[in-house]
């Protein structure tokens, strides 16, 4: 986001922006923490600069980027040349996210950020630029210099193989290497907890107590009734209007209850909620799409225990609560009778739905239909 530059930093100028930062901000042996390229400015400078750096990690880190006689744990050159003719061709359409997070490409939300970020942070030419010169660096004989302790975390799926952070480890004095599972190339995108974890033992010498990862939750799960057929009706660019009205909608109901969107499902969403108001919530959404959109919508909800996975849910209630939303018909709320014994007393109506056998799931369950008025 800075003033446009003709082509990639060289690394001396990268090294002096960070003693420039040290300084100003007026860091005192700090710990310093630097991914793909920028671990190798880091590592230069905890080598330089070894009585201002106090530790020192990193992350997806390679000493060699390409593959050579003398260094098996490389990148094909033709691969990087393929990847470099790629960003010049499609760079900002998110090109770079297949190697830098591969794993995260069916996320259509992380794919626009992603678009956005590449038009805004270069052209295409000074990203290939980029990529180019960081695939020169051969940091292999500098690695015995590095005289601070040293963490390395390597995802084990990593389109920079492991065995390079395998090789840095060796030869680095005071290493050690933590492999994760994965393929992510940059560090927070998949949540970062299992990142965090082995850094903070790192630098504190222990771990913090873990968050708890199962709670009790009530579920929401919403979808529009004959989405396909309403979109092939109206064409794709209306419908891609009516869809950001109706998660317009759908955000404002549910943030009125102070609770969270987990995830959009495209015509829908998934919703977490602490509390039984998610009730409330799932009619104003039901109104909403009837009233303000012509949408019908189908709602079902559950409440149980879930597992908190990294800003996702998953377990049996999270099936369960999908199974109820698939049943309910156009316009309708269907809950579980285990969301009924919970709102008792709260003024909200309803009729029996039945008792059904959910696909997938155990048992028998009887449903309620939130019927319309109090």
């Amino acid at each position: 986001m800075s003033d446009p530059v003709e082509a990639a930093p060289a690394f001396d100028p990268r090294l002096d922006d960070l003693s420039a930062v040290v300084e100003a901000a007026g860091c005192r042996r700090p710990v310093l923490f630097g991914w793909s390229e920028g671990a190798t400015i880091a590592a230069l400078f905890a080598a330089t600069h070894p009585e201002l750096v106090r530790r020192l990690i990193l992350y997806g880190a390679y000493p060699c980027a390409l593959r050579a006689d003398d260094y098996p744990h490389g990148v094909e050159p033709a691969t990087l040349e393929n990847f470099t003719e790629a960003i010049r061709a499609a760079w900002g359409e998110a090109v770079s996210l297949t190697v830098l997070g591969p794993e995260r490409m069916e996320d259509l939300e992380l794919r626009r950020w992603w678009r956005r970020f590449e038009r805004m942070s270069a052209n295409p030419r000074v990203a290939a630029s980029v990529f180019t010169l960081n695939s020169r660096m051969d940091m292999r004989k500098l690695l015995p210099s590095i005289h601070v302790p040293t963490l390395l975390v390597h995802r084990v799926g990593d389109i920079l193989p492991v065995e390079g952070a395998q090789y840095m480890t060796e030869r680095i004095r005071d290493a050690r290497l933590v492999e994760l599972p994965g393929a992510d190339h940059w560090p927070w995108l998949a949540g970062g907890d299992d990142v965090l974890e082995p850094v903070e033992e790192f630098v504190t010498g222990k771990r913090a107590a873990p968050e708890p990862d199962r709670v009790l939750a009530t579920l929401l799960f919403s979808d529009i009734v004959d989405s396909t057929a309403r979109a092939a009706e109206i064409g794709d660019t209306e419908w891609r209007t009516v869809l950001a009205r109706h998660d317009s909608l759908l955000r404002e109901a549910i943030e009125r209850e102070r609770d969270v969107i987990v995830k959009s499902t495209g015509d829908g969403a998934l919703a977490r909620f602490d509390r039984p108001a998610a009730v409330r919530a799932a009619q104003d959404i039901a109104s909403g799409l009837a009233n303000r959109l012509g949408l019908q919508a189908r709602v079902g909800l559950h409440t149980g225990e879930i597992e908190l996975v990294g800003g996702d849910v998953a377990g049996i209630t999270v099936s369960v609560a999908a199974r109820i939303g698939a049943l309910a018909g156009p316009g309708e709320v269907l809950v579980s009778r285990t969301v009924r014994d919970l709102i008792l007393g709260s003024g909200l109506a309803l009729r029996a739905a039945g008792t059904h056998t959910l696909k997938g799931v155990p048992e028998t369950w009887e449903l309620l239909a939130v019927a319309d008025g109090q």
